[in-house]
């Protein structure tokens, strides 16, 4: 199943490219491919997709996501975070500190004062344990030991990827702790409609719809104000859609303090934890459209506004503003703000969320 060759897929990416032995680990590229013959590629290193190929409104097939096309340069990538996994907790913990139990907790701080998504050597630097379950499925497994960049419990955690007939990418998460822990899973992928390209178009000419009433204000270190603010009348109403552009250089605080968008959106929920719409991306030229639907209360949206143009698969490069993210997840800093939602998990109880990627054209 996961033995194509650079000849028999669509992505044109070498699997023996993607094998090296990590501390004692195999790495390895496994593809996903739908009835409709489009893929998915992924590596169980970090989890981190590298091809997501589907097509456009005239049939035609591209890239839709950054990556890179050998293992090497998935290690090394300038972007760490590269379509990856995301764990323990991904986003921002203020100065890396938080109290559970009325204990204190020091995690390691990699981005300014504050700890950022699980820290240097976080889910999206670790070798999963893969399995695929037929052409279309691939579930990801990996122990996160007590301790690991400073938190507490040992977590079990199994990501499963699955692509289906209606060209969405279903990413279900599953975590277990042995002790009380925080986490906050999520998937980085850095989506790209218009295909790569040298250079990559910027994502400014994209309408985006992004279902929330709510965003959160961030400080200049890009960590929670604590307000929860409306975004009716910012840069950040994005409740009809618009293009990704039209106020990304707003003179406005927020903006200036995300660099752009960098920022959680709160997203509007009739119930915890349904599945609901978050997001719509069209690229009006390819007519490529990506829905977004989690289970999650809100979804970290980030415009690539620190990539420097650097190599990424098959010659294309990736300059400033030339993917979205959109990063389905719990509040950043939720364990020092006791009233965003919980992000405690304790043993016996089981971390669950589910998030899509559907893609589709629009005529």
């Amino acid at each position: 199943m996961a033995n194509q060759t650079e000849t028999t897929n669509l992505c044109g990416l070498n699997r023996k490219d993607f094998q090296t032995t990590i501390n004692g680990k195999k790495t390895d590229l496994y593809i996903l491919r739908n009835r409709k013959g489009y893929e998915v590629a992924v590596t169980n290193y970090g989890g981190a997709i590298v091809a997501m190929m589907v097509p456009d409104k005239n049939g035609q097939v591209a890239n839709v996501i950054q990556g890179h096309d050998n293992i090497q340069d998935v290690i090394n990538s300038p972007e760490p975070y590269l379509s990856t996994l995301i764990g323990r907790y991904g986003n921002r913990i203020a100065k890396g500190q938080f109290t559970l139990n009325g204990k204190e907790y020091q995690l390691a701080v990699n981005n300014g004062l504050n700890a950022l998504h699980g820290g240097p050597t976080g889910f999206h630097s670790r070798v999963w344990d893969a399995k695929q379950m037929g052409p279309r499925s691939l579930a990801l497994n990996y122990v996160s030991s007590y301790g690991e960049e400073g938190f507490t419990g040992e977590c079990r955690i199994t990501v499963e990827y699955t692509f289906t007939d209606l060209n969405e990418l279903v990413i279900e998460y599953l975590a277990t702790t042995n002790k009380k822990t925080i986490i906050n899973l999520t998937h980085h992928a850095f989506f790209s409609l218009t295909g790569l390209g040298n250079p990559t178009p910027t994502v400014n000419d994209q309408l985006c719809e992004i279902n929330a009433d709510f965003f959160l204000p961030i400080d200049n270190t890009c960590i929670p104000t604590g307000e929860i603010l409306k975004v009716a009348g910012t840069p950040f109403d994005f409740r009809t859609a618009k293009t990704v552009g039209q106020d990304i250089d707003a003179d406005n605080e927020q903006i200036q303090n995300g660099n752009g968008y960098d920022h959680c959106f709160v997203l509007n929920k009739q119930e915890e934890g349904e599945l609901s719409f978050a997001a719509r991306l069209t690229e009006p030229e390819s007519g490529r459209t990506l829905e977004v639907y989690t289970t999650e209360p809100g979804m970290q949206v980030y415009t690539d506004n620190w990539a420097t143009g650097y190599k990424g698969a098959h010659g294309a490069t990736f300059p400033r503003r030339s993917a979205i993210c959109f990063e389905c997840q719990h509040f950043p800093d939720s364990p020092n703000r006791p009233y965003f939602p919980s992000v405690v998990l304790n043993p016996g109880e089981q971390y669950k969320q589910k998030t899509i990627y559907r893609f589709g054209v629009t005529e």
